[in-house]
């Protein structure tokens, strides 16, 4: 008996509806965020508001930091450990193996991961979430429910408190004549290591060829991978908040978990949005060579507050689906989240092709107010195509590999 008959596929009656309309929410949010990094270069979607906006551009920018920027990414790796939670209930039901499965779907990911950084966009995901996934299957997946949210909520303070005690280091070593002006050369030496790699994706983005082009995602890869020591703790508690979702039946089961989503709604929500707010007061503009207290307690706040919100929106888009007006709205959003791997491959597919120099050649070329309508307009044509393709088809086209790659067969792709 092969794996693919010991544990399938969830079909379609037993999925777990709030699961796929979240996923699809969190698409418009992804494309949100990423679009100012496929028509400029990368850094400019990591960068917080840019000083040289004016007018509406401004307040686009700015919309979309306080909104946007660092809040669907949280959300998009909740529901990836609630993915991990749903397969390993199913497993333990069926009493099959679990851990082979799960290691081939991983594996799977980070190729997919891999070829989407190098021969695509440098902003994937994917590869970080499969990296970070094997410790969750490892270390992880025996951890009883109770303690979830406990180590959840750890590993998601500890980048925080990296950063805060960072900044104290700066200060401290500010103090004296020789620290400060040892820390002014170093600002100064990754200030520019920051200007040349932004450079860098300028030219190869805006003017290079396809092969200049993949040569500068890797350096882009590299760097980001650099960073991975750091963010890996926020993700990976971020998948154990949303395995405990699953496992305390807080998603499929709202209405028993009342007081938690209202919490979310009310409390978490405006919390997360007050902080983002105190951050963008100390440092509106994320100069990623700069140290110190004052950036390091914005940077802190908008992390805590990136994820505070995500729990809000979280909550009121299950509690819309609980809404009978609301219901129907949202739930057109299912298909689309069906199919967020393919959905989210072809965000990066088209977006390079236009704005990209060896494509349509339309780099920097969107203003950053028209980039918002954009966004919609393309995330419509998304949701329509998905409704099309799944009134078709089982699966969407990268859901059906990954599928393939995972079960070690070919499943049935075409509806009866």
């Amino acid at each position: 008996m092969t794996d693919a008959t010991m544990l399938s596929p969830v079909q379609g009656d037993e999925r777990i509806d709030a699961l796929d309309v979240l996923r699809g929410f969190a698409l418009l949010g992804i494309l949100l965020m990423n679009i100012e990094g496929m028509v400029g270069p990368l850094n400019g979607s990591i960068s917080g508001i840019d000083p040289a906006l004016q007018g509406a551009d401004r307040w686009a920018d700015g919309l979309v930091y306080l909104f946007v920027q660092g809040k669907f990414y949280p959300l998009f790796s909740l529901l990836f450990g609630m993915g991990f939670a749903v397969m390993m209930q199913r497993a333990a039901d069926a009493g099959r193996p679990f851990v082979r499965l799960y290691l081939r779907r991983v594996l799977a990911l980070l190729a997919i991961g891999l070829a989407h950084a190098l021969l695509v966009w440098s902003g994937d995901i994917l590869t970080t979430y499969a990296l970070v996934a094997l410790v969750l299957l490892l270390f992880f997946r025996d951890t009883p429910q109770s303690r979830l949210p406990k180590w959840g909520i750890a590993l998601m303070l500890l980048p925080i408190a990296l950063v805060l005690f960072f900044g104290l280091l700066v200060e401290a070593a500010g103090m004296t004549a020789e620290g400060a002006k040892q820390m002014a050369q170093m600002q100064l030496e990754s200030e520019a290591a920051m200007t040349a790699q932004v450079e860098g994706q300028r030219q190869a983005q805006g003017s290079g060829s396809y092969v200049q082009a993949v040569a500068q995602r890797w350096s882009d890869f590299t760097m980001m991978m650099g960073y991975l020591v750091f963010w890996a703790g926020q993700l990976l508690g971020l998948f154990l908040l949303g395995a405990w979702f699953v496992r305390s039946g807080a998603i499929a089961r709202p209405a028993q978990h009342a007081a938690l989503h209202a919490w979310l709604r009310w409390a978490s929500l405006p919390a997360g949005m007050a902080m983002m707010a105190v951050s963008m007061w100390l440092e509106p503009t994320v100069e990623m060579g700069v140290a110190g207290l004052r950036a390091s307690a914005a940077m802190g706040l908008a992390m805590a507050g990136g994820v505070l919100m995500c729990l809000g929106y979280l909550a009121w888009i299950v509690r819309g689906l609980q809404s009978g007006p609301l219901a129907g709205g949202l739930g057109a959003l299912a298909p689309a989240g069906r199919m967020a791997l393919t959905n989210y491959l072809v965000q990066s597919i088209v977006c390079t092709f236009i704005f990209s120099g060896y494509g349509l050649g339309y780099f920097e070329q969107l203003p950053r107010a028209w980039q918002v309508p954009f966004v919609f307009g393309f995330y419509s044509l998304q949701v329509l195509a998905s409704h099309w393709w799944l009134g078709r088809f089982r699966f969407g086209p990268m859901e059906w590999l990954w599928r393939a790659a995972t079960y070690l067969q070919w499943p049935p792709m075409r509806r009866g």
